[in-house]
């Protein structure tokens, strides 16, 4: 993984973690940008472990993407789909999964596949309750996703370098 210093978060809001579990623990590592989807699933892929690599991304305040490898599956998950009008990031997610963009008038709803950690212990249920939490920022919701499958510390100690 790339070497990000903290310096490129603090002018910026967007946050992009890689993490892979391997010989019974997490390894979390910054990615170098948050906007560059393809990039990100090949690194995520050079990430050879038996639980394969997830990358936890957060746009601006507004919303987030998750995205796994594991060997050459690919899953992935956007927290509002109306994002994809105003954001060429959710834009990209839409196309790379073959999702239609949705209306200007749509309410907002996750998009991808929910089940993306459901055998890591999170099921589709607790990701779509953070989604419809509206009092959590995006960076809020990841750390509780970081929490529940078990590296909230990790999290938190890379965002505070």
């Amino acid at each position: 993984m790339v070497e990000v210093s903290n310096s490129d978060l603090i002018n910026d809001v967007d946050i992009a973690i890689a993490a892979w579990h391997e010989d019974g623990r997490w390894t979390l590592a910054l990615l170098p940008d948050a906007h560059d989807l393809p990039h990100i699933i090949e690194q995520l892929s050079a990430q050879q472990t038996n639980g394969g690599a997830i990358a936890m991304i957060a746009i601006d305040e507004e919303f987030f993407i998750l995205i796994r490898v594991l060997g050459s599956h690919i899953t992935m998950f956007l927290s509002d789909i109306t994002c994809a009008l105003d954001y060429a990031v959710a834009s990209e997610f839409l196309e790379l999964n073959d999702i239609d963009m949705p209306e200007d008038d749509e309410d907002p709803f996750p998009a991808g596949y929910l089940d993306i950690f459901a055998d890591l212990g999170m099921n589709h249920m607790e990701i779509a309750a953070l989604c419809d939490d509206a009092e959590l920022f995006p960076d809020e919701q990841l750390e509780a996703i970081a929490g529940r499958l078990g590296f909230s510390e990790q999290f938190s100690e890379l965002l505070e370098l």
